[in-house]
């Protein structure tokens, strides 16, 4: 039999943390750190664009909601990468919530309110959003965005 056998590696995953206070300061690099790492990883300049949004919501959400405020808890930003795309776990130190209690952004009455919508932005636009939050334990938030093969 000739020929060779090429053996199948996993990607090598790279990996960078952030660790911030709840302030609103903050946004701003978690975007520009994801916007970096995104082009970094493959992605081009409108999507790393839609990967930052994604993540300012989050960690809008973690400040707000998860910390309120609360200068002296921290927001945790995990980012892992490789040529495969870009996973983001965003955590808060926070109570916690009901996902079941936040209201539906596109019903009627919640149309014209100017909040509410940062779960559905993140949902619109990344490929998976994984939110686990408990009664005292925090929330996390994880975001991923797969690189999808040019089109020649």
């Amino acid at each position: 039999m000739g020929g060779s056998m090429r053996e199948e590696r996993a990607p090598e995953t790279y990996s960078i943390s952030l660790s911030v206070a709840s302030g609103f300061e903050f946004v701003e690099l978690a975007e520009t750190v994801t916007a970096t790492l995104a082009r970094l990883t493959g992605f081009d300049e409108e999507t790393a664009m839609w990967i930052s949004m994604a993540v300012r919501e989050a960690v809008i959400n973690a400040i707000k909601h998860g910390n309120k405020e609360d200068r002296q808890k921290r927001v945790e930003i995990q980012y892992a990468f490789n040529h495969d795309g870009l996973s983001i776990c965003v955590r808060d130190q926070g109570s916690g919530f009901d996902l079941s209690q936040v209201p539906n952004p596109l019903d009627p009455e919640n149309l014209l309110k100017p909040t509410g919508r940062g779960i559905f932005y993140m949902k619109a636009f990344m490929d998976e959003v994984d939110i686990w939050s408990s009664p005292g334990g925090g929330t996390t938030v994880r975001l991923r965005k797969r690189i999808r093969p040019r089109s020649p």
